[in-house]
């Protein structure tokens, strides 16, 4: 039987967590996933995997055998390649970002990406759901703010500067905020998942804030601001049309908080493809070129909108 298969099927359930779905992507039948992983587990004298109902759990050896052979493989990829004499990044490239960074700089990115390296395939996740690289088998994923997760490894790309606004519309019937504190007594959007719930983080103070709307997307936040439904706090380029051309104003510029930085994170268990790194390359000329996604973002507007 072939141990490459074998080796494969135990990644990919691992990074799945499914034998179904491993069956669906090798398109080779969920009996044979499992009569090939316990094959494998035959061959090596130990248990993998606890199965239960619901869901695979790696056991302490399977733990230790997954790093080994996700770093084996990769290698045995890259040797494949090295051979063909493929200088050229090839291959599929999973990637994951977050709406708003997504739709208005990294989409626009794509064309020219693929333009210069023809023999790589692009699946662009945009979503602001959590992404686990290693389950949903992510090469790469774009994140804005601080890293806690050790088994991650980050490149810094950029800045996130944030920025609080609301339209002229909802500043004439409510005083504007000159303080972070006055945000209580205001209609502010929230972003519901946003990491702090509904904490906002200014320069000096930290405030719990309050609104009647709602929204899981930042273009919902965009929206009701520009509707006057109240305060919003997001990333700069969220809002920099709207406050160049008046439909927004900025507000509690003096106490904005800290900008986050915006990474490229991939899994440090993994060997990096030549892909992945060009990509890293690319993503990172380009956003230094981006006024909005560096620092001095805030006061660059601010100069523009004057």
């Amino acid at each position: 039987m072939d141990r490459l298969l074998l080796m494969e099927c135990f990644v990919r359930a691992t990074e799945t967590g499914s034998f179904s779905a491993v069956a669906r992507e090798l398109e080779i039948g969920q009996p044979n996933v499992s009569r090939y992983i316990a094959a494998l587990e035959r061959r090596l004298g130990m248990r993998l995997f606890h199965r239960s109902t619901r869901k695979l759990t790696l056991t302490p050896e399977g733990e230790r055998y997954y790093e080994d052979i996700r770093r084996a493989m990769d290698a045995i990829a890259e040797a494949d390649s090295n051979a063909r004499g493929e200088d050229e990044p090839s291959g599929l490239l999973r990637i994951a970002c977050p709406t708003s960074l997504g739709r208005d700089h990294v989409l626009p990115m794509m064309k020219s990406f693929l333009e210069r390296y023809p023999q790589v395939k692009i699946d662009l996740q945009v979503s602001d759901r959590f992404i686990d690289l290693i389950q949903e088998g992510v090469d790469l994923a774009i994140r804005i703010g601080n890293l806690q997760d050790s088994a991650l490894r980050a490149r810094r790309i950029g800045t996130a500067e944030r920025v609080c606004v609301a339209s002229p519309e909802y500043l004439a019937r409510h005083p504007a905020p000159q303080v972070p504190q006055d945000l209580e007594r205001h209609d502010c959007l929230l972003y519901t998942l946003l990491s702090s719930g509904r904490t906002w983080t200014f320069k000096v103070s930290d405030v719990v804030v309050s609104g009647r709307f709602m929204a899981d997307t930042p273009d919902g936040i965009y929206r009701g601001a520009l509707d006057g439904l109240g305060v919003a706090y997001a990333p700069v380029w969220l809002f920099e049309k709207a406050v160049l051309d008046g439909r927004l104003q900025l507000l509690l510029l003096e106490h904005l908080g800290s900008p986050a930085p915006i990474h490229i994170v991939y899994s440090a268990k993994r060997l990096v493809p030549r892909r992945a790194s060009a990509f890293m390359n690319f993503v990172a000329e380009e956003v230094s070129r981006l006024p909005s996604l560096n620092e001095g973002a805030v006061a660059r507007l601010v100069a523009r909108a004057d």
